[in-house]
């Protein structure tokens, strides 16, 4: 689980990144609601690990 969480929040890093310097403004806004969709699950994920704890 804690190498999903991590998996999650570097995919929403990469988005971001990716969202900022992507030429193509279809990529830009597209990594642009990628990223916080990685962070919602990487919330989600982080919630039910310390519920289960």
């Amino acid at each position: 689980m804690k190498a999903h969480l991590k998996k999650l929040r570097v995919q929403a890093e990469e988005c971001d990144l990716i969202s900022k310097f992507a030429t193509n403004a279809t990529k830009r806004a597209l990594f642009a609601k990628l990223a916080p969709h990685h962070r919602t699950l990487a919330d989600a994920v982080e919630r039910t690990m310390k519920a289960s704890e």
